[in-house]
């Protein structure tokens, strides 16, 4: 009988995405105690504003999802933000939603709205790593 032979090499895949996953903190919803303490730590933030009923925020969604699995990505804490949110979305000059906005020690860096290319929500990302 032949085996596979695909054990240890298998195991050593699983691992090594296993770690890579874990490595990421999965979103979380914005609140100001949040951010305020990501901020106060210095650690990057994308803010992804969304609305369960709108496409361009589900295509962005893998896309972040994605994204902050990457190790060079596994600091940036990204933060949810639910588009009913009237007075959260004033304070964060949001008009619509499917916006993400890169912090960076609690400064905005830069913003996106819209976009659902990987490279321009790579752009946002990057922007809150650097």
């Amino acid at each position: 009988m032949i085996r596979p032979r695909f054990g240890a090499p298998l195991a050593a895949a699983v691992l090594a995405f296993c770690t890579v996953a874990a490595l990421a903190a999965p979103p979380q919803p914005f609140t100001a105690d949040a951010f305020n303490q990501l901020a106060h730590a210095g650690k990057p933030i994308v803010v992804d504003v969304a609305a369960s009923w709108c496409t361009t925020c589900m295509a962005q969604k893998p896309i972040i999802d994605q994204l902050s699995r990457q190790p060079a990505y596994r600091d940036v804490a990204v933060l949810v933000v639910n588009f009913d949110d009237k007075d959260l979305l004033r304070q964060l000059k949001v008009s619509v939603q499917s916006t993400l906005i890169a912090f960076k020690g609690g400064r905005e860096v830069a913003r996106s709205i819209g976009d659902t290319s990987v490279s321009g929500i790579n752009r946002i990302f990057e922007k809150a790593a650097q």
